[in-house]
């Protein structure tokens, strides 16, 4: 099979090398991690936002990099770092670049030349703000904050609250709480601010009209879901309109929308019922590109690159002939063509679709393109790997990308990375699935099994770094880890992706078992007599399920943020239409059938691996009693468990604190039950 090829990413050495040793989570917490690039328009400058960590305070801090691209081997400086002040979010127009700061409490607008000199505030509006573009034009910006619906400005509501009244929420229609927040009555809108030489003063005015929605979408949408004009005239943007339909739609739609507020929103895609979303402006003007989905109320459904022609009207779907779904989109700067990622075998590399044609090229081959920012003569790109995270590349036609960057390379001096390679079998259904098995460097006889099951379900266990479920630090600390892509995997054609839906239960597990068995028969090295499964999300789900269905395979199991019981999911959880088309598109009492059919609570009787229970008390995708109750259920059957919950985290374990504590328990419930002794 394939061996996967690391050295591009691997991080740069020192010139004293340390003695070497084995990855911990202490050292991921601690890494550098560099934010989205932007450079400017003549290609010279590059700028970011870096992220440090303040283990003492839990959390992380932001300072803004640059690197002069004209010189080669330059090294990067800081541009804006003051102490116990996040700066994050910077974008380049013309020779300055504007950035958010949160200094003195509220985030607000500030700009800093490129060259260097003193930050300048440029906003003074109160309440804050969650995020903001400035237009090409420089003479206006777009800022986006929560404010209550239809707030003519930025300036906050004055509430009087009765002196008897309680702290009682009241609430009509759902949603009532989404991702990791209750609703508070308070909508993320645009508002459009002058700008001159002396700043951004006033509360801006009012864009999006009576159209009632969070733009950009919540929880995770940013500036991607917001674009201007090249003239500064008009800004085009996402949003999901809200009402009764808001917890089960997946329904956003592009609008365009003049950005002196002289008249209302047009909703350019109405027509499509499906999700429209990351709108782009040509450099030109004369084209906007977006990704539109085709089913209604599927959040996994492919994302073709579409292409309006903005005087015609005239739209054409791009890359419906390419089975591949978008993730990114950018313009080059010539307008006839546009760079996007898009997820292929493991691997999310760059490619360019050609604007007239619609035909691919790959530009880069492995590693995880996480941003790009375009250039004059290609792109500067973020990359990473299960090895190495990101760090700067450039990228010039076909060739092999351009290291810019070693952020990590002093933290990382005298580690000893694991090596990683691809296998594949065939199974359910006669397909071929992909996994990889990563291997502890220098391990010389059997090791026990950490065998790894991605969330999603619609993802992918890919050529990527994580700060949550590394597969690097699983390694560092002697375990040989397999990943398997089982069918409803990302980046193998929207068939494959499609086929878990309603079939939770079924042919993933198939995948699973066939796919340990064929990395245990490949490589001798793991020990498939001492093996733990581990997942979060549906892969929390499938621990919950393989205590079930497979109860004999594991020596124990980590379950995260699992789904438990699925008719207590489907009342609990917020966004409903994911869990309705997962299980056909019905509700759960139109066809119990349908969510019973794999549902976890049926086979308690039949659990008996000793488990590891994780939930956070801030996750409404999951809820985190859907933990407890399995939690109970392993308790009354006296199988050997133990709960941890996170009362400050959500879905995700985020605090640098928190993720140590996460892997103390992780690895010392596997250690317990595989014998392993740590390198």
């Amino acid at each position: 099979m394939k061996k996967l090829m690391f050295a591009a990413l691997a991080a740069t050495a020192v010139a004293a090398p340390l003695a070497a040793r084995q990855l911990t989570i202490d050292d991921v917490t601690m890494l550098s991690r560099v934010g989205s690039p932007t450079v400017s328009k003549d290609g010279r400058w590059l700028v970011w936002a870096q992220r440090e960590t303040d283990i003492a305070n839990n959390r992380g801090r932001f300072d803004l990099w640059r690197l002069d691209l004209s010189k080669p081997g330059a090294a990067p400086t800081k541009l804006v770092a003051e102490p116990d002040v996040n700066e994050t979010d910077p974008q380049i127009v013309g020779a300055t670049v504007y950035f958010a700061s949160d200094k003195g409490g509220d985030s607000a607008v500030w700009s800093v030349p490129v060259a260097g000199g003193a930050p300048r505030k440029l906003t003074s509006f109160s309440g804050g703000m969650n995020g903001f573009k400035v237009a090409p034009t420089a003479d206006k910006l777009v800022v986006w904050a929560d404010r209550k619906p239809g707030a003519p400005s930025l300036e906050p509501a004055m509430v009087k609250k009765a002196a008897d009244a309680g702290d009682g929420r009241t609430y009509d229609q759902l949603f009532v709480r989404h991702w990791d927040t209750w609703a508070d009555g308070t909508r993320q809108q645009l508002f459009v601010l002058p700008l001159s030489a002396a700043g951004a003063p006033g509360n801006g005015k009012a864009i999006v009209g009576a159209l009632v929605g969070d733009t950009p979408s919540k929880p995770f949408g940013g500036g991607e879901e917001v674009s201007w004009s090249p003239d500064g005239r008009t800004i085009y943007f996402a949003m999901r309109e809200a009402g009764r339909i808001e917890a089960i739609s997946t329904n956003l739609d592009i609008f365009q929308v003049p950005a002196d507020g002289s008249s209302a929103p047009v909703n350019l895609t109405a027509d499509n019922k499906a999700m429209d979303n990351q709108p782009v402006v040509s450099p030109d003007g004369r084209k906007l590109a977006w990704f539109a989905m085709r089913r209604p109320a599927f959040e996994a459904d492919r994302q073709v690159l579409t292409v309006r022609d903005l005087t015609s009207g005239k739209t054409v779907s791009l890359t419906e002939r390419w089975d591949r779904s978008i993730g990114s989109i950018a313009w080059a700067p010539d307008s006839r063509s546009l760079l996007v990622t898009a997820e292929d075998t493991q691997e999310n590399p760059l490619w360019r679709v050609d604007a007239a044609t619609g035909q691919v090229t790959r530009l880069t081959q492995q590693g995880n393109v996480s941003a790009v920012a375009v250039t004059p003569g290609g792109a500067v790109i973020a990359m990473n790997s299960l090895t190495a995270p990101d760090d700067f590349y450039r990228v010039t036609g076909s060739g092999a990308p351009q290291r810019l960057t070693s952020v990590n390379a002093a933290k990382l001096a005298g580690i000893d990375m694991p090596s990683v390679d691809r296998f594949s079998f065939k199974g359910a259904n006669g397909d071929t699935v992909w996994g990889y098995a990563v291997k502890p460097y220098g391990a010389t006889g059997k090791v026990p099994i950490a065998f790894m099951v991605h969330g999603g379900p619609q993802g992918s266990s890919n050529n990527s770094w994580s700060y949550r479920w590394n597969p690097a630090v699983f390694a560092g600390a002697g375990y040989g880890l397999v990943a398997v892509d089982f069918h409803g995997s990302t980046g193998y054609g929207q068939r494959f992706t499609d086929s878990i839906s309603n079939n939770w239960g079924g042919w993933p597990l198939e995948d699973l078992k066939d796919g340990l068995k064929a990395a245990t028969d490949k490589y001798q090295w793991l020990d498939g007599d001492r093996a733990c499964a581990l997942g979060a999300s549906y892969g929390g789900y499938m621990m919950n399920w393989i205590e079930g269905q497979w109860p004999d395979r594991f020596e124990c199991i980590v379950q995260h943020d699992g789904v438990f019981d699925a008719r207590a999911m489907a009342y609990e959880t917020e966004e409903l239409w994911f869990d309705e088309w997962e299980h056909g598109g019905k509700t759960y009492y139109e066809d119990p059938q349908a969510f019973e059919k794999w549902n976890p609570v049926n086979y308690v009787a039949k659990w008996k691996t000793p488990m590891l229970v994780i939930t956070g008390e801030k996750d409404f995708r999951i809820p985190y009693t859907q933990g407890l109750a399995a939690f109970t259920a392993l308790q009354r059957r006296d199988i050997p468990s133990r709960l941890v919950v996170f009362p400050n985290e959500n879905h995700w374990v985020l605090k640098p604190r928190n993720s140590r504590q996460w892997y103390r328990e992780v690895l010392g419930w596997m250690d317990k039950w595989t014998g392993n002794s740590r390198p």
